[in-house]
């Protein structure tokens, strides 16, 4: 493929977890990769040589979801070194820590809804604003990183993330009705349960064996497992897809 061929995707808070597992796998299936990360540039560094290794163009742009302003400049960012974006994974998210919500903290509630509601909100605005057929763009695809526990609520471990998540699950179906007519797909994935950092990050390092046995498949699920079903939506295989929450967790 020739490299100005090639998608350009913006994969934010690319650096570790289902990010990164999704930032490998479009690299190795032709994407141009932004890796946006807050803390980590050796991570993140590292999973953009890994897209180069494939071939593409990869950058890590330092910033926090956050700043508005931060955000802008990761899209004039990418502008600048790669062009104009085709597609974007918003999956910075923050978590909040375990804890019945008697627990839970004004500011906690004020961190977790700044980065998981308002940063994809702004984030997919420079994205439309963009991709956007009836602003000269060439169209593109949105894919945000929902959860399963914006359906179940997530009683007793983290109701602030699950109701966050529920919000961005109907952010996603109303942006794809208000973009689908200027080249836009909008979806969203809701992994279970995932072996990812987090836990571990949260004070929880064993809550994956733990929880193995009361799943269906007695596994939870691997970090590439999510990145599957995000680079098939970003895909042409799923033209006709659009406003869907696209469930992926064995059944849970």
């Amino acid at each position: 493929m020739d490299v100005m061929s090639r998608p350009i995707l913006i994969v934010t808070g690319g650096g570790r977890g289902i990010g990164a597992a999704v930032a490998k796998l479009a690299g190795e299936r032709g994407y141009d990769v932004c890796v946006s990360y807050l803390k980590d540039s050796s991570s993140a560094e590292g999973i953009a040589k890994n897209v180069r290794a494939c071939g593409g163009r990869g950058i890590a742009v330092q910033g926090n979801v956050a700043s508005e302003d931060d955000i802008v400049r990761l899209f004039e960012t990418v502008d600048a070194e790669l062009g104009p974006v085709a597609a974007l994974v918003n999956n910075a998210a923050e978590m909040g820590g375990f804890g019945r919500l008697e627990d839970v903290t004004a500011e906690t509630v004020r961190t977790v809804m700044g980065i998981n509601v308002i940063a994809p909100f702004l984030c997919a605005r420079e994205a439309v604003r963009r991709m956007s057929t009836e602003k000269g763009g060439g169209g593109g695809a949105i894919v945000n990183i929902s959860s399963t526990g914006a359906e179940r609520g997530s009683p007793n471990d983290w109701v602030h993330y699950a109701a966050s998540k529920g919000a961005l699950n109907t952010f996603t179906k109303g942006l794809a009705l208000e973009v689908v007519k200027e080249g836009i797909r909008v979806n969203a994935v809701a992994p279970g349960l995932t072996d990812t950092e987090n836990h571990a990050m949260y004070g929880q390092p064993d809550r994956v064996v733990e929880w193995q046995s009361r799943l269906p498949w007695g596994r939870v699920a691997e970090p590439r497992e999510i990145a599957n079903a995000v680079l098939w939506l970003l895909s042409d295989e799923a033209s006709y897809v659009t406003g869907s929450i696209y469930t992926v967790a064995a059944g849970a």
